[in-house]
């Protein structure tokens, strides 16, 4: 699996994303461009775009991170279930390959 079991980004990164979004709100407060902003902070123009549009609407407040998109379908025991059965391979639960 790509991302933790959960999807999306880890909760490390999603604190590194907000800090850049919180940056590019105070130099938005500061009136500097986005073209400036996104190259400095190493992200697209249309990510500027979107958090300035964001921010002028509902302010820093707004450049908050929203937390996971959803939670875990399965419960950490579940998923621990999956894996063993996954692991017993196909053949067992009656495919053949």
């Amino acid at each position: 699996m790509r991302y933790a079991q959960g999807g999306g980004l880890t909760a490390e990164r999603q604190r590194f994303r907000e800090r850049i979004r919180f940056e590019a709100g105070e130099r938005f407060a500061r009136g500097e461009r986005n073209t400036t902003i996104a190259k400095d902070l190493r992200v697209s123009e249309r990510s500027v775009e979107r958090w300035r549009r964001a921010w002028r609407e509902g302010g820093m407040a707004a450049l908050a991170s929203a937390g996971p998109p959803k939670l875990p379908k399965l419960s950490d025991d579940r998923f621990v279930e999956l894996e063993k059965e996954l692991a017993r391979g196909p053949a067992v639960h009656g495919w053949e390959d």
